[in-house]
């Protein structure tokens, strides 16, 4: 019992706390198994480790801000009238092989095709892959540059966003920006470019950022670095939220 102590003692002081925590389990196992004392020290180290990438998967998850942190297989790809991307394309996707190219993904489309959705499955799968991913809205962006330098919080945001693998910015051409926000835009599309990954949403069509945006030649260089190394996916079709409306109201009456 003295041992289990000291070793339990030396285990804290090397901060292996998930070990330490284990350790009565493992030996317990290992005298079951009769196994060797390097097969102990592998168990040891195996559970370890696994459960600090298990750690370091909620803390990246917990700073990517998605607004959830579930995936499910309910996208139907092939309901009727929508066009513009297919399972096969997200399969692709998946693989991630484009973050380490930095290289950035449009959604396009009108409201309710699923942009957000499909954004944040990607980085969903980005974040448990082990890259550092930040979820935020335009407007939310606007917001943190604007407060960057009064709040804290946001300081520590702004940092977290720019430092991350994959930025998902979403809703962009929701809500009307002024000209000074059209130019922390440029400039941080600008600091991002060829570093980091951007998915971008979006309901308005490349023709409409103009008139969005108020200046056709920050446009352009907005679009430029964003398009550069881009997958662009222009999504068609009716709601999927108008389409599985709920009600309240019992209709057998």
């Amino acid at each position: 019992m003295a041992e289990l102590i000291k070793v339990k003692e030396l285990l804290k002081y090397l901060n292996l706390n998930e070990s330490k925590e284990k350790l009565e389990d493992i030996c317990a196992k290992a005298e079951m198994k009769n196994l060797t004392p390097l097969e102990v020290v592998e168990m040891l180290l195996l559970y370890e480790t696994d459960a600090r990438k298990e750690k370091s998967r909620l803390k990246r998850m917990k700073a990517a801000c998605f607004p959830y942190n579930e995936l499910t297989d309910d996208f139907d790809y092939n309901r009727r009238g929508f066009s513009g991307i297919t399972q096969g394309h997200m399969k692709q996707l998946s693989q991630l092989s484009w973050l380490e190219k930095a290289y950035n993904i449009m959604f396009l489309g009108p409201p309710g095709l699923g942009k957000t959705r499909l954004s944040v499955e990607l980085g969903i799968m980005a974040a448990k892959a082990g890259y550092n991913v930040a979820f935020t809205t335009l407007d939310q962006l606007m917001t943190i540059f604007k407060t960057a330098d009064i709040r804290t919080s946001s300081s520590r945001r702004l940092k977290q966003i720019k430092g991350s693998d994959l930025v998902i910015l979403d809703e962009v051409g929701f809500l009307p920006i002024s000209r000074q926000e059209v130019n922390r835009l440029y400039e941080f599309i600008n600091e991002m470019y060829m570093k980091t990954s951007i998915i971008l949403t979006s309901n308005k069509g490349f023709e409409e950022w103009s008139e969005f945006l108020g200046d056709s030649i920050i446009t352009g260089a907005i679009l430029d670095r964003i398009a550069h190394q881009c997958e662009i996916f222009s999504l068609k079709g009716p709601s999927w939220r108008m389409e599985n409306r709920k009600t309240i109201l019992n209709t057998n009456v």
